[in-house]
């Protein structure tokens, strides 16, 4: 999902940034940096001192963090046990990562071992109930991104701001949706496998085919989101911290996508 760990930082959010918001960016007097913004043809260049954010240390850090996700997803698989420790420990440290804007990489980094405690154990979980569903979400995951990106590249795929705002709404049902979901699951008002999702059915086709459907075009368009916003960066010559951050951004809706094909496949093949 579009985070504001990307929509709300400076330095790749593509603003016009203020002088304490330049200092902080570039390590240096604001007065010694050109304004962003001022004219979107001439970008300025970053100062000689800095190190910039560049498309190679951005896949770097994205592949450590995505590392880590995996390599604690093992230790998930084999010990289901912390599953839960590992979500609710993801929510809280995926929510103080979101809205900082200074990128903490040990926070981050947290993140993704919180996540790989998680989606190890749920996949696993699936696994024994569904032989293979787990290489089938990767497949889908991966081939969503893989697409979504040579979209991008090729200048076919561009957000809108009219786009994102219908995006950013239909985001903030869908969460409030699931919210609701979970608590009558929890409460014992929905009996079913997966609560509303499976307990309801549109022209013979559950609900959570459907809103999967919505969610994986919801997390596609964050991709492309979140590519702008690295773009972004980059172009402005933000200082290398701030990959960081855009690793963050990229593996948070990554996970997502992963979890809700995951999810999609788990209801067709729970008939």
């Amino acid at each position: 999902m579009s985070n504001p760990a990307l929509r709300n930082n400076p330095a790749l959010n593509g603003k016009t940034l203020t002088a304490e918001e330049l200092n902080r960016i570039y390590n240096q007097p604001a007065a010694n940096v050109q304004r962003p913004g001022i004219d979107p043809e001439q970008p300025p260049a970053p100062p000689a001192s800095a190190t910039p954010m560049t498309y190679e240390n951005t896949i770097h850090k994205t592949g450590f963090l995505l590392l880590t996700v995996i390599a604690f997803g093992v230790v998930g698989w084999l010990m289901p046990v912390l599953m839960i420790p590992g979500l609710i420990a993801g929510l809280v440290l995926g929510l103080i990562n979101a809205f900082k804007r200074e990128p903490n990489v040990a926070l981050i980094v947290l993140y993704g071992v919180a996540q790989g405690l998680f989606l190890g154990g749920i996949s696993g979980l699936l696994e024994g109930m569904y032989p293979g569903i787990v290489s089938q979400a990767v497949i889908g995951t991966v081939s969503v991104f893989v697409v979504t990106l040579l979209l991008f590249r090729s200048g076919k795929v561009r957000t809108s701001p009219k786009m994102t705002k219908i995006v950013l709404i239909a985001m903030a049902g869908y969460l409030v949706f699931s919210l609701i979901n979970v608590g009558l699951m929890w409460t014992g008002v929905s009996q079913d496998a997966w609560g509303l999702r499976t307990g309801v059915e549109i022209f013979g086709i559950p609900l959570g085919i459907l809103l999967g459907i919505l969610a994986v075009f919801l997390a596609a368009y964050s991709l492309v989101m979140d590519f702008e916003f690295v773009k972004t960066g980059v172009e402005r010559g933000a200082d290398k911290k701030y990959a960081w951050s855009a690793a963050f951004g990229l593996t948070v809706t990554l996970i997502w996508l992963y979890v809700e094909i995951l999810r999609i496949l788990a209801i067709l093949r729970g008939d």
